[in-house]
């Protein structure tokens, strides 16, 4: 858990994910600003808090189900540029709520807790031909609802876990990736269509 990234989890279920991340993170400085409604000195306090030097890793957990815009926007700045040791996790009912500036500085999760994320054994920062054929080799047989849970797990991966910042393509090759999957295509094509996305790099469009 100390290697994540600042992330945005969507979940219904607000006050047992807020929980799980704090379990999980027990080990760690942990400051949570759990909000029926998000307000513009709530932000605030996010901000002097962040501003707050630490010599280990900090993460400030946000738990809300209403985020307005104003609040939102005093945020944007220091979540495009967070000060040293200081890890965000917003945590939502729904991506809606969010604004688009946020949900393209924040890799998202959706409908998922920490602990359900499947581990797979996949650096993006290292992926190569051979890592993409040994990854569809094993995942040739995999279920419809399974390969759903394996693109999470592999969104997961490569911008929490690995810290990429994902170009348009790639993420153009995620979303069409889901709504293949949807449509019963075959997971190792999907899979592929994604994985290939990977090689030579991943600049920012």
């Amino acid at each position: 858990m100390n290697d994540l990234g600042s992330h945005i989890i969507i979940n219904q279920e607000l006050e047992e994910t807020l929980s799980s991340v704090t379990e999980q993170l027990k080990n760690s400085r942990v400051v949570t600003f759990a909000e029926e409604d998000f307000k513009v000195e709530h932000a605030k306090a996010v901000v002097a808090e962040a501003y707050i030097s630490e010599e280990n890793q900090k993460y400030l957990v946000i738990a809300t189900k209403n985020f307005n815009t104003i609040s939102q926007n005093a945020l944007l700045k220091i979540f495009e540029e967070p000060p040293r040791n200081i890890v965000f996790i917003i945590i939502v009912p729904s991506k809606s709520i969010l604004l688009p500036t946020i949900r393209s500085r924040l890799p998202i999760l959706k409908g998922t807790h920490h602990q359900k994320i499947k581990e797979i054994d996949v650096d993006f920062s290292k992926i190569d031909n051979a890592m993409i054929f040994a990854f569809l080799k094993e995942h040739e047989r995999i279920k419809r609802h399974e390969a759903k849970e394996m693109l999470e797990a592999l969104f997961y991966r490569a911008t929490v876990i690995d810290r990429l910042i994902l170009s348009k393509y790639q993420l153009e090759c995620f979303d069409k990736a889901y709504r293949l999957i949807e449509l019963n295509s075959r997971a190792q094509s999907v899979f592929a269509l994604v994985l290939m996305s990977f090689l030579g790099g991943s600049d920012v469009d």
